[in-house]
């Protein structure tokens, strides 16, 4: 696949500056000829892999239900109103994580996973809301599409599944094969298969303020160096023991002030906790590891590439892969930035890289995080 042809004719610079958070977009023929990068077959042998993420949800007589996996045996396939949800197929399929990858105009620091949704005919997950934004394109059958930018978000109450409880959809389309939808946070969407369908879901990081607070506060304290243990030697008589003096208060509070943060310290953080594999990631570390020696000749005639699951970062001179962090000397950043950025490093790039370098690659192969190409 060409890159950034996932746009159909238009421009990831247009597209960003257009629709990119503000407005939904159909693209018809957004990748023209698309076809499913994996088969039914395939995709259900996902479904029965304890290592992959999925669900079943079904809509029969006005009753939603939802099963986790992994699943020994689906539905019929004639049995309609079922759908099965693979999360993260791109961790386990190079032709998925091939296609997500074609969506890198985002930065790597939103990029998410790749969904399919596998749906027999009046499958759906009914009407709904995302709090980040999505692209959903059609690889197999059809599915009408109805959203809404209402903004009466009202959840129906007592469900296993987030549905809208006053959805009223404003407009409507059907996508085939090769058709796209975006559609920024928080627009009501609802998608009912016609038949047959598969559907694939990009979807991007948006952590809350909240949640990004709370992991802060508990990266700070992994460097907490307050010396010292509180005193007052300088206690007065009190005629109310259970008040809290100001003296104390005040003698607290100096000591907390000095916990002190930077812009550093909070691209560090940053850096760290979205390189973060997610908890199901597992690595797998080669069976029988080259030696560092062997592995450097071996890449150096091969070159190397990151692993489907790795997640790796940069920023001035610090460097992020899979939640840990390294500072990085100059002589060295340009090669690990283009590790980062095209994630693979050919034979020739390979040839002068520093002892640093090569130390580092060959610890990450042997956790499973670089292979060789």
């Amino acid at each position: 696949m060409k890159k950034y042809n996932v746009l159909g004719a238009m421009s990831p610079q247009k597209f960003l500056r257009e629709y990119w958070h503000k407005r939904p977009l159909l693209i018809r023929g957004a990748i023209a000829g698309f076809k499913p990068v994996l088969s039914r077959e395939a995709l259900f042998g996902m479904a029965a892999d304890p290592a992959v993420e999925s669900r079943l949800i079904t809509h029969q007589d006005e009753r939603w239900t939802v099963e986790h996996g992994p699943f020994k045996r689906l539905p019929s396939t004639r049995k309609p109103h079922w759908t099965a949800l693979i999360q993260g197929v791109n961790l386990h399929d190079d032709k998925a994580a091939a296609l997500l990858e074609q969506f890198r105009f985002i930065p790597d620091a939103r990029l998410d996973d790749l969904m399919i949704s596998y749906a027999t005919d009046g499958g759906g997950v009914g009407p709904h809301f995302d709090s980040y934004d999505v692209f959903l394109l059609q690889a197999l059958g059809r599915r009408r599409w109805r959203i809404s930018a209402q903004d009466d978000l009202t959840l129906v109450e007592g469900l296993p599944l987030k549905i809208l409880k006053h959805f009223e959809a404003e407009e409507e389309y059907v996508l085939e094969p090769g058709d796209m939808l975006y559609l920024p946070p928080h627009v009501a969407h609802d998608g009912i298969a016609e038949g047959e369908c598969m559907t694939y879901s990009i979807g991007f990081r948006a952590p809350s303020y909240q949640e990004l607070g709370e992991n802060f506060l508990a990266f700070l304290a992994d460097g907490v160096e307050l010396q010292g243990r509180y005193a007052d030697p300088d206690l007065r008589f009190s005629r109310r023991p259970a008040q809290l003096q100001a003296e104390m208060l005040d003698r607290i509070a100096t000591e907390i002030r000095k916990l002190a943060f930077d812009d550093e310290d909070i691209a560090i953080f940053v850096g760290e906790y979205l390189s973060e594999p997610k908890p199901a990631v597992v690595f797998r570390p080669p069976t029988r590891p080259l030696t560092r020696t062997r592995f450097l000749e071996a890449a150096r005639r091969r070159g190397v590439r990151l692993a489907r699951q790795t997640r790796m970062l940069y920023r001035g001179r610090h460097l992020f892969i899979n939640g840990e962090s390294f500072i990085v000397g100059s002589k060295d950043r340009h090669v690990l930035s283009s590790l980062a950025d095209a994630r693979v490093l050919d034979a020739q790039e390979l040839q002068a890289v520093s002892h640093d370098v090569e130390d580092a690659l060959h610890h990450w192969y042997e956790d499973g995080w670089v292979r060789l190409r």
